[in-house]
């Protein structure tokens, strides 16, 4: 807006927004006459909204397929067990494979950004091993190295 100076000021409102399902980032949301005062009284200009996706340590968005990072244990990688992820869209079950490996992918249809060809969402696994801080801990591990005598890491 414009002051008694006619200096122009940036005034700070407040307004309701509704994200349409299945927006895509960098796509743009027209809010009609909600931009700034036109000139000489005249109507106000549009207001658009680019669409950003944050990233963050668990989830990240490519087009319209998301990654989700979950953890799982290593008697799940191992023995691949059904377990049950809270994933955006809600719980699902999920049969993770035998032999599981860190990082390793699986792909849940359709479950990624909705829109007209829905993307896909990707659990992106990430094993996690428990601390062996009591002896009871460290003599199970033991038994585990003690299990696989041939298994050499490097």
């Amino acid at each position: 807006t414009y002051n008694a100076y006619g200096e122009p000021e940036v005034q700070r409102k407040t307004l309701q927004v509704k994200i349409p399902k299945g927006m895509k980032e960098g796509q743009q949301i027209r809010l009609s006459k909600q931009g700034q005062a036109g000139i000489n009284g005249g109507e106000n200009g549009d207001l658009y909204i680019e669409i950003l996706y944050q990233d963050t340590d668990r989830i990240r968005v490519e087009g319209a397929d998301v990654y989700y990072t979950v953890d799982i244990t290593p008697w799940e990688a191992a023995l691949g067990q059904s377990v049950e992820i809270n994933t955006p869209a809600g719980k699902v079950q999920v049969n993770i494979p035998k032999n599981a490996k860190q990082n390793q992918q699986l792909r849940l249809k359709d479950k990624g950004i909705p829109n007209k060809t829905a993307g896909h969402l990707y659990l992106v696994l990430n094993i996690v091993y428990p601390k062996a801080d009591t002896a009871q801990e460290q003599q199970a591990y033991q038994d585990y190295a003690n299990a696989f005598p041939n298994f050499k890491a490097r």
